[in-house]
Parts: structure tokens; sequence; C-alpha cells
């Protein structure tokens, strides 16, 4: 199963929920990924601009009707809905959502490199909203195959209602020791988007949010100790190994962004 976060603006800081990394434009000295407040959904207040609602989902090839149908959920209160896929099958999975979600929202644009997708879905009346709408890809590696596991980012650039926004769903390296490689596929993505435009995305943007299959593992653990320290409800003692916020706290990665506070188990592919 995919991941699922909401934000709503303009007070997204305080209803983040899950673990897609959230970007504004603000610049200053890193000090790591922080880590906000969550929320279950948007609650709208009198000051709710938007709600948007994030899920990435690795699907190793596989597609699950059913799978799809929790994941978008009955009660959808959100007005934009951004899915980002990795390793996504073949058949077509931009159709089934379309279908599942046909009474309430509509497909207002989408990008896909390969087995990479990005799709973005609004309430049916969202289009009036669109000032400006541009996509993009980028790849850093991959290989074919059954699945086409390509590596790589595709990114979408909105300005709805004039919030301008940045969406890149990203598939980065893979196995534990390729820190230094995703590292850099994260910077190499980060000055290749838009660039034909001559400046840095996230510099047009009022948010920038990146989620998809970041790939980093932790570090100095093997997989049994850490998996049963998991079935014991200990897995926030893991996040002094986690790849990612280590990486973060050396201004390698994601400077300037935040983070919901992780409130599900980690999950991997091969085991769900």
């Amino acid at each position: 199963m995919g991941n699922c976060s909401s934000l709503a603006l303009p007070t997204w800081r305080s209803q983040l929920q899950s673990n897609s990394l959230v970007s504004t434009i603000d610049e200053g000295t890193h000090d790591g990924i922080k880590t906000i407040p969550i929320q279950k959904a948007c609650e709208f207040t009198t000051n709710s601009v938007l709600c948007v609602c994030i899920i990435t989902w690795n699907m190793n090839g596989k597609m699950s009707v059913e799978d799809i149908t929790k994941l978008v959920r009955t009660n959808r209160k959100f007005d934009l809905l951004v899915v980002g896929l990795q390793e996504a099958p073949k058949c077509d999975v931009s159709q089934v959502l379309q279908e599942t979600m046909a009474d309430t929202h509509i497909l207002l644009g989408q990008k896909s490199m390969q087995s990479l997708q990005m799709l973005l879905f609004g309430s049916k009346s969202a289009a009036e909203y669109i000032r400006e709408m541009k996509v993009d890809k980028h790849a850093v590696g991959g290989f074919g195959g059954m699945i086409g596991r390509k590596k790589g980012a595709v990114a979408m650039y909105i300005n709805f209602s004039g919030i301008r926004m940045v969406f890149v769903s990203c598939h980065l390296a893979a196995h534990e020791h390729k820190v230094e490689k995703r590292n850099s596929e994260f910077q190499h993505i980060s000055r290749s988007l838009f660039s034909k435009d001559g400046k840095p995305y996230a510099q047009s943007a009022d948010i920038t949010v990146w989620l998809g299959d970041l790939n980093y593992r932790l570090e100095g653990i093997s997989s049994l100790p850490a998996r049963k320290m998991i079935e014991e409800n200990r897995q926030s003692k893991l996040r002094g190994k986690d790849q990612l916020l280590q990486e973060a706290e050396k201004g390698e990665v994601f400077n300037g962004y935040y983070e919901g506070t992780l409130s599900f188990k980690p999950t991997y592919k091969y085991d769900v």
C-alpha cells in the first residue's frame, strides 16, 4: 500500500500528515529535516484556503483496485489529490483512479516516465482556478524488464488560485551502500527540473513537495533486529539510524524541508 499525506494552505504547517517532504521558499542555515505536528485529515478553518492530499506508492508492478479504493477513500474532503507512483504496472492506473473518483474529482494533469507516474486530480470545479500548469521529468538511471524500474523524477508545477506549488515524485537508487548516489541524484534532479526556465524550480514556488521512493535505509543495524524493534513498537528508536535524516543533518539533501511525524510502522513492498 502507499502512504497518504494531507496539507491545508496557508495553515499547512499544523496540518501536514504522514511523511511527504515539504518546503517553503524560506532560506536559512541547514539543520536537517524538521518534524512538525500532523492531523489525520484536512480540517477546514476560517484560515484554510486549500486542502491537498498526497499519495506515494511503490506498486512493485502490481495493481489492486481494492487498495486504490482504500487510498482515495470515500470521504474526499480534499480539493487536490497528487498521486506519485513508482514501479507502476503497465495497465492504466490513471483510468482506474478516474473511475474510482468519478463522482467527486476529475483528472487535471499527469506526467509519466516509464514506471514513474504522477497524477493530479481536483474537485469538479477545480479547473477554473488553475492559472498555470507545467510538467517535467528527469531520468537518472534504472532499467527495463517486466516492470521497468526507472530511476529519476517526474514533476508538476501548478498555480492554483495564486498559490504556486511544485510536486516532485521520485525514485532514487536502491541498496544500503548507495547513499552518496542517492544524494547525487537528488541534487541533480533539483538542478535539472524546469531548468529551461533559467532558474531552479523551487524559487518560483510558494511550496515544494517531494514524494516517492527515496530508498534511504537504516544504517548500522541488520534486518532482523530492526524488524524485532518494529514488532515491539519501538520503531521511534530507529530514527537515529535513518540515512535520510543523517544526510539531511549533514546538509547534503533537503535543505529547509519539513515532514510530519510518522504515525505508521515502516513497510517494505515484499512484505505487504
